[in-house]
């Protein structure tokens, strides 16, 4: 009951949000239409026949404009559009949320100071405005997979939008890889949806999961997905990028028929290549982890250990869980016991934090 309560909820508050930004722009280009000259009004009747195919999706790309950098662009679009908080934002970006906030207000004073329409892009703008909405859909999604705060540790209303956002982002452009390969990303790991809590609401870990109740038929999608992603990178003779990469980590789980036959080899090359084109601590960490699996809990903990001397991370949870996790395999049960409970005092959402805190008792 709470968990539809919370589904109810959140359907609600995206539907009201939506219907007031989508008003808000109507609002705005009756306005340019009264004022602007006419070839402008021609200009804008245009964009606006520019089928992207769906409200939000357009209300999306006209918010990431190209006044505004990457990261300011994704902030503030998560803000007006994706239904987060500013806080889930901060915790996307693994910075405080002071910080986001700030960075949020000077985009749009930004945005105001240049005088910029609100007014949707003609479709050969897109391209220079993708990425930005790829990231806020990517983050959109992880929130829905794992909530930043609350009594559920899945959002699966967010989990939903953001694979309806991928797949019509997709159909409008099919020869991108990037967009190819997050689609693959969203429908293999959201193929594990079923299996990611328990009867009483508790965590699941990857390696613990039932794999036959996993999704099959959207992991059939997610690697037919990704076979397109790579087919376009390589006609293109482009690298691969960080969505198709990180999809083609989560193929390696969705291939192993059990936990044992993981090919945590590959996965940590692929985190390197991962860690070259798009470079952060989060990064490293899970880099870590593969290690850890790959090579041993030694060679996992001196990552780990070099990492936790990094300030973004000093408040994330999961550095100090996957630390716990390598002392527990190592014996040194007083420091693991320590860390599962430092990291269950940082995060604020319930089932992570009992099952945070139910790892730390059984310890002891």
């Amino acid at each position: 009951m709470t968990a539809a309560k919370h589904r109810a909820l959140d359907w609600l508050r995206q539907v009201a949000l939506h219907a007031k930004k989508h008003d808000e722009l109507g609002a705005d280009l009756e306005t340019q239409q009264a004022h602007v000259v006419p070839d402008f009004v021609d200009g804008l009747d245009a964009a606006r026949e520019d089928d992207i195919g769906d409200d939000l999706l357009r209300l999306m790309f006209t918010a990431c404009h190209p006044v505004l950098s990457l990261d300011a662009r994704v902030a503030l679009t998560l803000k007006l559009l994706g239904g987060l908080s500013t806080d889930e934002i901060a915790r996307a970006f693994v910075l405080p949320e002071s910080t986001l906030a700030q960075r949020i207000v000077r985009a749009k004073r930004t945005l105001t100071a240049a005088k910029v329409p609100f007014e949707v892009p003609r479709i050969k703008e897109l391209e220079g405005r993708v990425d930005a909405v790829l990231e806020v859909i990517y983050l959109i999604f992880n929130e829905g997979y794992s909530a930043t705060q609350g009594d559920d540790l899945l959002r699966p209303s967010l989990i939903g939008q953001a694979l309806r956002l991928g797949a019509l982002l997709a159909g409008l452009m099919p020869h991108n890889s990037e967009v190819l390969g997050l689609l693959a990303l969203m429908e293999i790991q959201a193929s594990r949806t079923a299996t990611r809590v328990d009867d009483n609401g508790a965590p699941v870990l990857l390696m613990a999961q039932d794999r036959s109740r996993w999704d099959h038929a959207a992991i059939e999608r997610g690697l037919a997905a990704l076979v397109r992603s790579e087919a376009q990178s390589a006609a293109q003779a482009q690298a691969r990028g960080p969505y198709a990469l990180q999809a083609a980590l989560a193929a390696c789980h969705a291939r192993a028929v059990n936990a044992a036959d993981t090919d945590w080899l590959r996965i940590v090359a692929l985190y390197g290549a991962l860690a070259q084109v798009a470079p952060s601590p989060v990064v490293d960490l899970n880099r870590a982890v593969a290690v850890g699996m790959a090579f041993g809990p030694v060679e996992g903990l001196a990552l780990v250990e070099a990492l936790a001397a990094d300030a973004a991370l000093s408040q994330y949870p999961w550095l100090h869980s996957v630390r716990a996790d390598l002392l527990a395999k190592l014996n040194r049960t007083t420091e693991a016991r320590a860390a599962f409970t430092l990291a269950a005092s940082l995060t604020r959402n319930e089932p992570e934090r009992g099952h945070l805190l139910a790892r730390a008792q059984a310890l002891s």
